[in-house]
């Protein structure tokens, strides 16, 4: 991917002010914008890879722009925002948001989580130039054609409901998966008892696909939200 484009949307001059500098240090093109109205314009004239957004905006709140953006495209986005309880994180999850930080947070969060979101999109962009039925990441590969799930060619025997928690979590690699949202794509319903089976499902298929030996992480856990797959390297 050439050099990435950035749109933050924060309307504390401040903090706007400190984001663009470390994009600007890191060569990445940066849009800047200080209210949700302004922020569509600018999604829909400058296409931007990535999305930065507060959730307290002066004109309309950010959840209403997440709602506005994803009815129109998969960019990743990356909430920040001073609304710290696990409720805020998950109702702006289960509306599209990719992914949550809390303020104040450090530049090299930031940073990191802005690596997760443009490795989403360029995988993103790859699967789509390739248009294909195989997924690979690291050492695993699904054939979603065939329901076949290998391991360093090894193939893997899962469950019903593994693979389809493994399928969900690959179709939004980089993004984190609430609860909420996993519980109801599998069984319909997000009652306490779902998300107390999902856990155990989870705790199966990681066993499955991340061999203690390894030292890889597929999936990772945020707890009292959901899940996300992370991209890794083949190993050698």
């Amino acid at each position: 991917m050439n050099s990435p484009k950035i749109l933050v949307v924060e309307d504390d001059k401040a903090v706007r002010n400190l984001i663009a500098i470390t994009l600007q240090i890191r060569n990445y093109k940066y849009i800047l914008s200080d209210s949700g109205e302004s922020a569509l314009l600018e999604f829909a004239s400058e296409h931007p890879d990535v999305i930065l957004l507060d959730l307290g905006l002066p004109d309309i709140d950010g959840m209403e722009v997440i709602q506005k953006i994803r009815e129109k495209s998969q960019i990743p986005i990356i909430i920040l925002s001073a609304r710290g309880e696990e409720s805020d994180k998950v109702a702006a999850l289960d509306a599209g948001a990719d992914d949550y930080l809390t303020k104040p947070f450090s530049v090299e969060e930031l940073l990191a989580r802005l690596r997760v979101a443009l490795r989403r999109t360029e995988y993103i962009w790859n699967s789509d130039a390739k248009n294909n039925h195989i997924f690979e990441n690291g050492d695993l590969k699904i054939d979603y054609a065939s329901s076949c799930v290998t391991l360093k060619g090894e193939e893997i025997h899962l469950t019903p409901i593994e693979y389809k928690i493994l399928n969900l979590l690959s179709k939004n690699i980089g993004k984190i998966l609430t609860h909420t949202y996993l519980t109801r794509e599998i069984w319909g319903s997000a009652f306490d008892s779902d998300v107390a089976s999902l856990r155990v499902f989870m705790a199966n298929l990681r066993k499955k696909i991340e061999p203690e030996k390894s030292g890889v992480s597929y999936i990772q856990t945020h707890v009292g939200i959901g899940y996300r797959m992370m991209k890794i390297e083949k190993s050698d």
